[in-house]
């Protein structure tokens, strides 16, 4: 059976790292898939579990030099510290006065510089201690076949420390001119620098993980033993009594008993207008209690609430691949080989050429240092991380990077009609009897008791006014059995005491209206009942659009994005909605299969459609789109078979969706264009002479940064 496991991989340095346990782990027979994330650093992997488990998976990964440590629950993780360890605090204590001299030595002031021998001793602290996770890491890069960053910085900076040592046993005293310690010395102490920064921006700044972990109380108020007690949010137990005071936060998903306040829920909806909250009011766990106080009973904890439910997807999301990160893979891949090349060609050529190894030496150690592919690695997933995270303060969740990749190539969007761009909450408008009914003593009375007998077991919008509407005129409804449903069309039961009763399209239930002079019976949707095959009535649902369908489409349209809608309801109530909103493709009539065939037919045209609907009868439509939108909250089917999912039932959620991933598919092209300019700029300027070690790995720093701080741009990128 296929199951699929998550890591966390400690030990990361470069996308080469990420490419070596990849490939690695897809050698396996009884793996199907592994996906490493290194800016996620991440792996996720589906396998045989009738083969093997996480224990052997894991042992296989730390053979490849890396550590695993496998994730369970997204909720329960708490975000690490990242402070400057004490072996950066000793590096840099002994960059300074090779700093100092190289300052010196720019103005003038070569005897600022260390003496030959204490320079000596500082490098080989660092180049023989300091530098040691480099050359562990270089080692199991090469034992794995692949060569890493670490291959590049521990060549470059190796070679330089022993050819200067090699010139001070030479030369002794007047060796000053001939070594080049502070290179070697600089050259990890910036790398080392860079990690920490890439580190720290991964693990803060873009991983929203962090901030949505902060969302939760540490501390909870429960009613225990007949008292209030403080205890610690993992103790927590379902069904307890939980009270939240103003400004803090709700502790777990659950309904209030008692209390009143309003709920801040925009971690979850992306809407920031705050909620009234009062007993019998559903809660959210995160949620912020901007004023009042509520004592709710606790339903689900942890990873069961809507949050932990979500932090899951957004781990799950950031951590794996769009598919335009493949490019960057198979580059990395060769690109540090191709570098190890052009080095020695460098010294080669540069010896004899000037026939002089120091210089031939120093310009091949800066073409590996400047050459590190961390920031090629970096490029597609830490724009995927900041886009995740926007989408997720938005409410939108992507299930993969893919998907999320996807949305930004679309062209066209397919809406249904029904709870998409109306409030999918319909009121009878007008209701129809059959004349001949009368004799029956068919009344309105009698007509919504069958409808509602039936519908009360399906879930569509049109459904559940029926089944209000019949409560609100207080009608015992009586049992129904034998309930079928026509995907489409409509349901038959039989009805106690009454018998088969059909209720859907009038097709469905043999009902041809007569003209009606009511006008809303022309854009209506219809409802008509049949008994034991006898069309006995019609009922007109009118629904109103959402006060924010209008500003959607028109967000859609400005940016070039084609809208149709596509519904079941009937063409005149289509056009009528379509007219409305200015759209000129619309479609009423549709069974799920029609839909379903219209998706097809659009992207044969070569476009590529985003579908959204919230229905069982939007599953096919959905999973037939290149990237289908489901409503939170609706149809199960609906969301298992759609690649995102919208927590508001809002085309403009819709709109911001597609706006971010286009601005992440932007943000990573730009990223690419960082790190491809860095090393196609900088190879040949170290190769000829124009920058030195010490230049090169500050810019080999500077490469990541660069691509780490345009990937934070998304977090501030303003889509309305």
């Amino acid at each position: 059976m296929q199951q699929k496991i998550r890591f966390h991989i400690h030990g990361m340095t470069c996308q080469a790292c990420a490419t070596r346990i990849e490939k690695v782990l897809n050698k396996k027979d009884f793996i199907q898939t592994a996906s490493v994330n290194f800016a996620g650093e991440e792996a996720q992997i589906e396998f045989d579990d009738t083969q093997t488990d996480a224990a052997a998976i894991r042992s296989i990964i730390e053979k490849t030099g890396f550590g695993a440590e496998e994730k369970h629950d997204a909720a329960a993780e708490r975000p690490s510290e990242n402070r400057i360890g004490w072996r950066l605090w000793l590096l840099w204590a002994i960059n300074l006065p090779f700093a100092f001299g190289m300052l010196g030595m720019m103005v003038g002031r070569h005897d600022w510089m260390l003496p030959p021998l204490w320079q000596l001793v500082l490098a080989s602290v660092v180049q023989l201690y300091l530098a040691l996770p480099f050359y562990r890491g270089a080692y199991s890069s090469i034992r794995g076949g692949l060569a890493n960053m670490d291959v590049l910085v521990s060549m470059g900076t190796l070679s330089v420390y022993l050819y200067s040592a090699y010139m001070m046993f030479r030369h002794g005293n007047h060796a000053a001119h001939h070594i080049y310690f502070e290179a070697a010395v600089m050259v990890i102490g910036l790398v080392s620098l860079g990690k920490f920064l890439e580190q720290r921006t991964k693990h803060t700044s873009l991983n929203s993980l962090g901030l949505l972990l902060k969302l939760t109380p540490q501390q909870v108020n429960v009613f225990r033993n007949g008292t209030w007690q403080q205890i610690a949010l993992n103790e927590i137990q379902t069904g307890e009594l939980i009270r939240t005071v103003h400004g803090g936060r709700i502790a777990a998903d659950g309904v209030v008993e008692s209390g009143s306040g309003w709920a801040d829920e925009s971690h979850l909806t992306g809407e920031s207008r705050p909620e009234i909250k009062q007993a019998g009011s559903r809660v959210l766990a995160g949620a912020l209690l901007t004023d009042g106080s509520l004592t709710y009973r606790a339903e689900r904890l942890g990873s069961q609430t809507l949050l932990g439910d979500m932090m899951t997807a957004l781990s799950e999301a950031q951590g794996s691949k769009a598919p335009i990160a493949r490019m960057a893979d198979k580059a990395a891949a060769v690109f540090v080989p191709a570098v190890v090349s052009v080095a020695l060609l460098t010294f080669a050529l540069t010896w004899w050429l000037k026939g002089n190894a120091e210089t031939a030496l120093i310009h091949a150690a800066a073409v590996l240092v400047i050459a590190c592919p961390c920031a090629l690695g970096l490029a597609t997933p830490a724009a995927i991380m900041a886009g995740m995270g926007k989408a997720v303060q938005h409410g939108i969740w992507f299930k993969d990077a893919a998907a999320m990749e996807t949305a930004a190539r679309v062209d066209t969007v397919v809406l249904d009609k029904t709870g998409t761009l109306t409030e999918g909450k319909p009121k009878v408008a007008a209701v129809w009897l059959r004349p001949s009914e009368n004799e029956r003593h068919i009344d309105e009375d009698t007509l919504y008791l069958l409808a509602a007998a039936v519908e009360q077991h399906a879930a569509h919008p049109l459904a559940n006014a029926l089944t209000r509407a019949a409560h609100e005129r207080r009608l015992p409804l009586p049992a129904a059995d034998n309930i079928r449903s026509e995907s489409g069309a409509g349901m038959i039961a039989d009805v106690a005491g009454w018998g088969e009763v059909k209720i859907g399209k009038p097709d469905f239930c043999g009902l041809t209206l007569p003209e009606l002079p009511d006008p809303v019976w022309q854009i209506a949707s219809i409802a008509a009942v049949s008994l034991n095959g006898r069309p006995i009535g019609a009922f007109a649902l009118a629904d109103s659009l959402k006060a924010d369908s209008q500003t959607a489409i028109s967000r859609l349209k400005n940016r070039g994005i084609e809208v149709h809608i596509m519904s079941g309801d009937h063409q005149a109530t289509v056009d009528h909605i379509a007219r409305i909103l200015g759209i000129t493709h619309a479609y009423g009539n549709m069974s799920p299969r029609d839909k379903a065939e219209a998706v097809r037919r659009l992207q044969q045209q070569g476009k590529t459609v985003a579908m959204s609907g919230d229905g069982i009868n939007d599953a096919p439509a959905l999973a037939a789109a290149d990237v289908g939108f489901a409503i939170k909250g609706g149809a199960d089917i609906a969301e298992h078979s759609a690649a995102a999912t919208l927590m508001k039932q809002s085309v403009n959620q819709l709109a911001d969706a597609l706006l971010i991933a286009r601005a992440t598919l932007k943000n990573i092209k730009q990223n690419l264009f960082f790190a491809l300019f860095y090393n196609l700029l900088g190879i040949p300027l170290a190769a000829v002479g124009l920058l030195s070690p010490v230049i090169a790995g500050a810019a080999m720093a500077l490469s990541s940064i660069s691509v780490l701080t345009n990937a934070l741009r998304l977090k501030r990128i303003k889509i309305r």
